[in-house]
């Protein structure tokens, strides 16, 4: 059974570019949003705290501070009205799932940036 689903998500969903980009990675993320009629693209951008799942069910998690209060968006891969995805900078952390981010303020909640 677990083939059949893998097959048919392979197969009929379908997938978009997404650049490469992990936990701990400070990102924006375009999407569309439908007011009423009209449609207009907006923009989240943030620190990825977790990417998790794996093919059509794949989410990824972002949080970012709105003044003093932290907020976080989990967006699903596949969305339609994902529109496109840009890695901002490449954070260097230790795990796959960042939590301890969460509890982190002022200066304790920089990222060191990768080195290429």
């Amino acid at each position: 059974m677990e083939d059949l689903v893998k097959f048919v998500q392979d197969e009929f969903v379908a997938k978009k570019e997404m650049p490469q980009f992990s936990a701990g990675d400070t990102i924006t993320v375009y999407y569309e949003i439908k007011e009423g009629n009209k449609t207009r693209t907006q923009f989240f951008r943030g620190v990825v705290i977790q990417r998790r799942g794996s093919g059509a069910t794949e989410t990824f998690t972002i949080r970012k501070m709105s003044g003093t209060i932290g907020v976080e968006r989990i967006f699903p891969i596949n969305l339609p009205a994902l529109q496109k995805i840009e890695v901002n900078k490449r954070g260097k952390v230790r795990r796959a799932r960042i939590f301890y981010f969460r509890e982190l303020t002022g200066k304790k909640a920089r990222i060191k940036e990768k080195r290429n």
